[in-house]
Parts: C-alpha cells; structure tokens; sequence
C-alpha cells in the first residue's frame, strides 16, 4: 500500500491522507484514485471559483535565443501564494506554455461569437458532399480541436500531455487551497506579421 501511496502522491501531488483515502475508495487501483483526486480537486476547485484574486505574478519568459518573448499574468488571493514555489512554478510553466503553443485567448469564453460563426462557415464549406447527418459531428469536434489550439485552458499541459492546462489549474487550486486565475498574457515573436 505504501508503494501505491508514493506512485499516487508522484502523479498528483496530493497529500498522504488524500493518497491513502482515494486508494481506499478505487480498491487499490492507481488510474481510479487519480480520477478520484481530480474529482474532489475540480470540487474544492469549484467552491473556490467566486472568491477574489487580486494578488499574484506577472511572469516574464524568453525563448529561443531571444526570437519569441511572453509575459502572463496570473493571479491568486494572497501575497503569501503568490511567493509560493508551487505557484511560482507553475506560472513559469505557463509562460513556456505560452510560448510553446502560442494560443489567442486564455478560455473558451474568451472566444467571440463572430470568431466562433466564422470557424464554423470554414469546417462547413469544407465538407461540400458529406452526408448532412454527419456534418453537425465533424463540426463539433473540429471546434473543439479549434479550441484546444486557440484556447490555453483547453491545451494538452507542456510538461503533461495527459492533461489539459485546465486540469493542472484546477489541481493548483486544490492543492494550494485559494482561487487562481490566468488573467491574461501577451506573446511576442520575431518577424511575426503584424496586421
């Protein structure tokens, strides 16, 4: 069991007790007591949601030799988190996130309306001959494909393609116990056309 517990607590950095409890309800099963703690992250995650965040920490990052460029800021409750390793860490880690995938917007709510009809027009004139029943299904993933590069919550996370960006936050929140928001970023390349 104790070998269970520090394989659990590697994949989740989640505490013994929370590692220990979720073996017991997933009868020993590792793959089961991840989802267990994610659920109970994305539930402590979700309380947390409403409250204030208005301290954090703008991260700067610099990437091949100086060619791309991002600054991002994320916020959290305290100034106490914001010092934070954890915290620290993880902003850094979104920062080469940034940098890496170069997303538009931080969600999906982000997204403007005009945006999300123009992507749709585009995969539709795409599939001229296609059978009407299986149109609104290839449109459907193929937004949802459209988010996951346009969007850095719905991102598979740089250093963990298993999860998305959101389910690293989501864990963060758990783990560090206050509310985090990605506020925004901004993200610079050399040459990059600007029209």
């Amino acid at each position: 069991m104790t070998d269970a517990i520090k394989k659990l607590r590697e994949k989740t950095n989640a505490g013994i007790v929370a590692c220990q409890k979720a073996l017991k309800e997933s009868g020993g099963d590792i793959d089961k007591a991840v989802e267990v703690l994610r659920k109970q992250g994305v539930a402590l995650a979700s309380k947390k949601v409403g409250r204030s965040a208005k301290e954090g920490k703008v991260e700067s990052y610099i990437h091949m030799g100086g060619k791309i460029g991002v600054l991002i800021e994320v916020n959290c409750e305290s100034d106490f988190v914001a010092r934070n390793d954890d915290f620290k860490a993880f902003v850094k880690d979104l920062a080469m996130q940034v940098a890496a995938f170069n997303p538009i917007y931080v969600k999906k709510e982000d997204v403007g309306e005009s945006a999300v009809k123009k992507e749709t027009e585009i995969i539709k004139a795409q599939l001229t001959g296609k059978p009407a029943a299986a149109i609104d299904k290839i449109v459907e993933g193929k937004l949802a494909k459209f988010y996951e590069d346009a969007c850095l919550l719905e991102q598979p996370f740089i250093k963990d393609s298993g999860m998305k960006v959101k389910d690293m936050l989501t864990s963060m929140v758990a783990k560090i116990g206050e509310n985090i928001v990605i506020r925004r970023f901004v993200r610079y390349q050399v040459g990059e056309d600007l029209n």
